[in-house]
Formats: C-alpha cells, structure tokens, sequence
C-alpha cells in the first residue's frame, strides 16, 4: 500500500436494508473499533471519496442513486459490499421491488459477508479495499487504462423500470425477457 498518498476517505449509503448493516459500519468509527486508526476518514461528499461503503440491496428507486455517487467518485475507486443483501438481496431478494445486489449495478471490489456484517469483517473488507486500491493506483500509474468501470453498468435500470417489472415483482421475467431479446437481435 506504499502508492496510496493519503489517507483513504470513504463514503457509506443504505439502499434497502434493515440498517443492521448500518449501525455496524457506525460502530467501526466509535473508540472500541476505531477504523480510523488505519488513516480511515469518514466523508459525506463522493467527489472526496476513494472507497465506497455501500448496505443493503438495490432498488428501482435507489439505482440510479448508486450509480450517480460511483460516478461522481474519481479514480481509482473502491466499492465494498456490506451484507449478505448487498451481495445478492439477502432476505428482501424475494421482494417485489429489489432489483438484486449491488454488483447488478456497479462493479464491486469486496465482499463482507454477513447478516448483520460484524465490525470486524467490515474493517477487514476495507483493509483488503485498501490493497485493492493500491493495485488500481498502480495500474493507472502505470500507464494502463482506468481500472474503473465507469460507465459499464451490469444493469440497465430503465428498460427495466419501463416495463414496470419491479412493480409488478417480476425481476427474474425482466431478466429472462431482456436475454431473450439480445439473443433475438444476433
């Protein structure tokens, strides 16, 4: 981690949780945790953040949201997902208006897995964040092209939105549909 320049800042938003998540990712900033000791520093401003902490599943409603702070972030950047429905749901992934995890929308970098994710873990995830950040960093130093996927999004929220599918709790017909007309346009 010798590339990184300064402290790292991150940045943390919910999607649709139970906020158990939430109350963890706090208790990492409080004296018995105390993530700040790795030179970690809480921001509520994305253009200042290098790692993005992000709770909870995605929706119809908070796509476009997640997409919008993963782009306002500068490069090279880090998204960790926190929680079992940030992976892929969770318990709401069965629910008419959840769209999945986060990675159905933005690229992510870690995994803490969990329900609720432990402080501890959710420290490690940043820690293993930090290396990752150091290899992008690294990358673009080295001439390469930009490690971020900015712009190439897993998932197209607005055809899916369009067909009203999140309100009419057929995320997996959205998806079977939307595959079947790439494979009728080859």
């Amino acid at each position: 981690m010798a590339a990184i320049t300064k402290s790292p800042w991150i940045i943390h938003y919910d999607g649709s949780s139970c906020n158990g998540c939430d109350i963890e990712v706090l208790a990492c900033l409080t004296p018995m945790y105390d993530v700040e000791r790795f030179g970690i520093i809480n921001t509520g401003n994305p253009k200042h953040a290098d790692i993005l902490l992000i709770t909870g599943a995605v929706n119809a409603q908070n796509i476009p949201v997640v997409r919008q702070i993963y782009d306002q972030m500068p490069s090279p950047k880090i998204v960790v997902a926190i929680g079992v429905c940030a992976a892929n749901g969770g318990v709401f992934k069965e629910c008419y208006n959840i769209a999945g995890g986060v990675d159905r929308v933005i690229p992510v970098d870690v995994y803490v897995h969990g329900c609720a994710a432990r402080p501890e873990s959710i420290i490690d995830g940043v820690v293993k964040g930090l290396g990752v950040l150091a290899e992008k960093q690294a990358a673009l130093a080295s001439g390469e092209t930009d490690p971020d996927v900015s712009g190439a999004y897993l998932f197209d929220p607005v055809s899916y939105a369009e067909k009203g599918d999140i309100e009419n709790g057929d995320a997996e017909g959205a998806k079977d549909r939307s595959e079947a007309e790439e494979e009728a346009a080859k």
